[in-house]
């Protein structure tokens, strides 16, 4: 596969030395299609016409630990609490994230309106500026059922504050998708996102459906598909993937595509075969943590980082099994910050509080011996 730029380009530039699957026409057609917004506000400060601006501040990915970020509500009304959303980002920044993800599973993004999205990660790319973290870039969750509607929320992401837009295949109507119906979403949702897209394979969240090596690595190929998620746990398939399109990792710059692991507990495992980090939740509990498993590993260290990946990986087993309550549960009892969960979504009882913390002590612990 050609070498890709991993500095931040124009979207007419990016990748542009690789064979696209769709000719200029197509682009256009696409393009036009997709481009008239139906649920951008007329009152939104930020316009469709910022696009090529925005492109041009393009934040570069680069290997190492991405986290998808909890949104947090108020209690007693479950409005946005948008002063702990801001909080949380720069807490995680000045931890060493290499970025963060809004509108993730972590960021109950089924929970919320369009609007909200937006607000989010606006909140989120504000918090981070004015902390300082200008360089640091947000992906930004984009999956939806239609075609349609996931170019719409890369075209709000953008506007945000965006900088990527991990895109989950579409669900709904899995038993009448034609075997290309995958391929053509995300070819054409790439065409028309102004900003660049990575590919998320998370077959729990949408029925089952598991993207194989062949497709990703196919569709890999295109100038504005930039990386690929595997919440999947195949590291066979992330090994595949990685060594087919010469991904970035922690030591080699390889063709810039990024190719992550989507869980902290085979975070080493991903970068033996190959990949370029990962995207986890539990980076939301402990990033220094989740960080020092890669460092460990890049610098040689690995009967350290092997040590190290057991507490993490028995601390993610604690974020797998209870889920976002559990996370803002332990968030809460840690950090003094987490709430609850949108409705409805239950509120964790005073014995599952602290069956949560019982099974993210050890981490904690050790998370808070390195700060």
């Amino acid at each position: 596969m050609a070498r890709r730029s991993n500095n931040p380009s124009p979207r007419s530039t990016f990748h542009q030395d690789l064979p696209c699957h769709s000719t200029a026409r197509s682009h256009s057609i696409v393009e036009s299609i997709y481009s008239q917004s139906q649920y951008s506000e007329s009152s939104d400060s930020t316009a469709a016409s910022s696009i090529d601006d925005a492109h041009h501040t393009l934040r570069s990915l680069r290997p190492g630990v991405y986290v998808p970020t909890v949104t947090f509500f108020q209690a007693d009304t479950e409005d946005l609490d948008l002063e702990t959303i801001g909080k949380h980002a720069v807490r995680l920044a000045k931890a060493g994230v290499a970025g963060l993800t809004t509108q993730g599973s972590n960021g109950e993004a089924v929970h919320l309106t369009h609007q909200e999205r937006k607000l989010v990660t606006r909140t989120t790319r504000n918090a981070l500026d004015n902390a300082g973290f200008h360089h640091l870039p947000v992906m930004v969750g984009c999956g939806s059922q239609s075609t349609r509607e996931t170019v719409e929320l890369c075209r709000e992401a953008m506007t945000s504050g965006g900088d990527y837009a991990l895109v989950l295949p579409p669900s709904y109507y899995k038993a009448m998708y034609k075997a290309e119906s995958l391929v053509e979403f995300f070819e054409e949702v790439a065409e028309a996102s102004p900003i660049p897209i990575l590919i998320y394979n998370y077959p729990g969240a949408v029925s089952g459906i598991d993207i194989d090596s062949d497709v990703i690595t196919k569709l890999a190929k295109h100038a504005n598909i930039v990386g690929c998620k595997l919440t999947c746990g195949n590291t066979g398939k992330l090994g595949r993937i990685a060594s087919a399109v010469d991904a970035v990792t922690p030591s080699t710059d390889g063709s810039g595509f990024m190719c992550m692991g989507g869980s902290a507990d085979f975070t080493l495992q991903t970068l033996v075969v190959g990949g370029s980090g990962v995207v986890c939740g539990l980076g939301n509990i402990a990033p220094k943590a989740c960080i020092r498993v890669i460092d460990l590993y890049k610098t040689g260290r690995l009967d350290e980082a092997k040590k190290l990946q057991a507490v993490v990986a028995r601390g993610d087993w604690a974020a797998i099994s209870g889920g976002i309550v559990g996370t803002k549960s332990a968030l809460q009892t840690f950090y003094g910050y987490g709430g609850f969960a949108r409705k409805p979504l239950p509120r964790p009882s005073q014995q599952e509080t602290a069956k949560y913390a019982s099974g993210f002590k050890e981490l904690v612990e050790l998370e808070k011996s390195l700060s």
